[in-house]
């Protein structure tokens, strides 16, 4: 049994053939899919996909680095409506990303702070987008990491081994996909050495599509390759592997 902890499968680009999609995941083994929210027009495709799916389907809520904008604080507003409504399996996805756009770096980490301490007063994990902002927003878990409740995962993890253990150190985990799979990403070398405990996959659907179909849209079907390469790394059978991480997903999202 594999577990895709991150997959945004309620895109647009899967609108022709999301039901195959989905069949197509749970043949190779991928039993349960995650889906991170985005922003407030993606909240009804992602509750509708949820609703057909109950059993493997589970929703988060929470506002992307890249949809903050100057009118974030009253989108804020909306995304906490939606998650004291009703139980989502975590707060995501949320973080920082300075590769897109600087403009609103201070507003970014604002809403990241807040909606980190949504987590902490609702007990469930937060998953952290982190493009080019590794550091500062290891730092700013840091120092709201005063309360234990907070913990969640690293989504797409591309850093170094020192952060990586500065990650474990925090009680957060690191979400492996696609990248680990490309040559020149170097990922394969720094995942030798990071405890399998301390890791989940993820497809990040439609992105980050992985070697073989890399390339093409990515699909959860295709953690199959992502996880066939990280047992590869850790000298262990898929099975282990695939052990594992679904104790992962499931102690983090306790469903």
């Amino acid at each position: 049994m594999l577990i895709d902890t991150h997959a945004h499968l309620y895109a647009k680009e899967f609108d022709f053939d999301r039901d195959a999609m989905i069949s197509r995941a749970i043949s190779q083994g991928v039993e349960k899919f995650y889906l991170p929210n985005v922003d407030l027009e993606s909240i009804p495709r992602m509750l509708e996909l949820e609703a057909k799916y109950p059993e493997r389907c589970f929703a988060m809520m929470g506002l992307h680095p890249c949809s903050v904008e100057a009118d974030y604080k009253t989108v804020l507003s909306e995304i906490e409506k939606q998650l004291f409504a009703r139980k989502f399996v975590a707060v995501g996805e949320i973080g920082l990303d300075y590769y897109w756009s600087k403009d609103f770096i201070a507003a970014q980490k604002d809403a990241f702070r807040t909606q980190c301490r949504w987590a902490i007063d609702l007990n469930i994990p937060i998953i952290i987008h982190a493009r080019e902002s590794m550091d500062d927003l290891i730092q700013i878990v840091k120092e709201e990491k005063k309360d234990e409740r907070l913990r969640g995962i690293f989504h797409c993890f591309g850093g170094t081994l020192e952060q990586a253990q500065q990650i474990i150190d925090l009680g957060f985990w690191m979400g492996i996909g696609g990248v680990l799979s490309y040559k020149k990403s170097g990922l394969d070398e720094i995942v030798k050495d990071i405890p399998l405990e301390w890791l989940v996959l993820e497809t990040d659907a439609p992105y980050l599509t992985p070697v073989p179909h890399r390339g093409k849209r990515n699909e959860s079907a295709y953690l199959y390759h992502i996880a066939e390469r990280l047992a590869e790394i850790k000298g262990i059978s898929l099975e282990q592997l695939g052990d594992i991480t679904t104790a992962n997903a499931l102690k983090i999202f306790g469903k």
